[in-house]
């Protein structure tokens, strides 16, 4: 058993949810039914909820940092490799925060609330590697703390998550990786709530941001308010399967410290025009000289279901190893993402190595299903 819990653990174990350790977290995997009475539960049910109607997760596991003061924007600009001053306050981006050599220390969201005032939510693994970086460079006027149990986040995902923002008397209707702050109507004791056109699971959705000790009775809300179109809650465990049909990188599994963004098909978040970012000078070495490998989706052939640190073959030969592999609930077939040589191109037909057996599996463009994100 992990020694941090989420706000919500008391809820999950009453629910009946499987928990599992997740960055020293213990969180759950899946739970034994719906939200509705009947409702099988699992992971594929909870998967096939987001992609159809609407799935509630608790991810208040992610790390919070809040970084203030004069010049917050251009400190932080200069550690990350996205480019902050490409979006205007009120949203968000995608970033990534990397060593010396170019590894993937974090991959992590970027709040801009204002030139002066930022909020990161890193993995919660990497959130106290994350704060450790920031801090250590930071200007003197700059306030950098750990947020961590300050605030949860809830995850409100699929195509009626829109209805059931509605249904709570909100109007909020802006693109992708945009923000507000504000209050419910009707739920003013929860105080001030960040709501983002965020996710991780490619549906369209929200992720909410209340404070710790309000996220009970945020998420027991929008229980209520999921129930009401058949929606339900969700585990990590559909996160992963959601988010693996996307070709989404995990960090630790498609990105780490020996893996560069620019091997795991991050480069559109590494922005090497500009001045200044850590490990900028050996990313740019990686691209002149060339990659010896890169990140490809891969779909089974047969019956066979790619796993993490399987070998990758070709023609008998291993040339490379899968990062991520599930089955997918919306193909009811086997998909993964592995890193390969560059050669290796869509429509190839690569080999896996399943504890001594030979799968076959073909390379394919991902997203393994359409993003609806926007």
């Amino acid at each position: 058993m992990s020694e941090l819990k989420s706000p919500l653990y008391d809820w999950h174990l009453n629910a009946g949810a499987k928990l599992a350790d997740f960055g020293g977290w213990d969180m759950p995997i899946e739970y034994p039914q719906g939200t509705r009475a009947g409702q099988p539960g699992g992971v594929i049910a909870e998967h096939t909820a987001v992609r159809e109607r609407v799935g509630l997760f608790d991810v208040s596991h992610l790390g919070k940092i809040e970084v203030r003061g004069p010049g917050a924007l251009d400190y932080i600009n200069s550690v990350l490799t996205n480019d902050l001053t490409k979006i205007e306050d009120g949203s968000a981006q995608y970033n990534l925060i990397c060593n010396a050599e170019g590894g993937v220390i974090d991959d992590l969201i970027v709040y801009r609330r204002s030139p002066d005032d930022l909020f990161l939510i890193p993995n919660a693994s990497n959130c106290a590697a994350v704060l450790s970086v920031l801090q250590s460079g930071a200007p003197s006027d700059l306030t950098i703390v750990g947020a961590h149990q300050s605030y949860g986040v809830l995850a409100l995902q699929g195509p009626l998550s829109q209805q059931v923002i509605s249904s709570l008397g909100l109007t909020i209707d802006f693109d992708y990786m945009a923000f507000t702050e504000g209050v419910i109507p009707g739920h003013e004791k929860l105080g001030s709530v960040i709501i983002c056109r965020t996710g991780y699971t490619g549906e369209y959705g929200f992720e909410l941001v209340p404070a710790w000790n309000q996220t009970q009775a945020l998420w027991e809300i929008l229980v209520d308010a999921i129930a009401q179109v058949a929606g339900r809650v969700c585990g990590l465990g559909s996160r992963d399967t959601l988010r693996t049909e996307m070709g989404y990188p995990l960090h630790g599994h498609e990105l780490s410290l020996e893996t560069s963004a620019l091997e795991a098909g991050a480069s559109w978040a590494v922005v090497l025009g500009k001045e200044k970012f850590a490990g900028r000078d050996a990313l740019l070495a990686l691209k002149e000289s060339g990659l010896k490998r890169t990140l490809r989706a891969i779909k089974s052939l047969d019956r066979g279901i790619p796993r993490g640190e399987m070998t990758v073959l070709r023609d008998g030969q291993a040339i490379g190893v899968v990062t991520s592999g599930t089955f997918s609930p919306t193909l009811k077939v086997g998909i993964g993402l592995a890193l390969v040589p560059p050669t290796v191109k869509v429509g190839d037909r690569l080999q896996l190595d399943i504890r001594g057996r030979v799968s076959e599996v073909e390379v394919v463009k991902a997203p393994f299903v359409p993003s609806h994100v926007r």
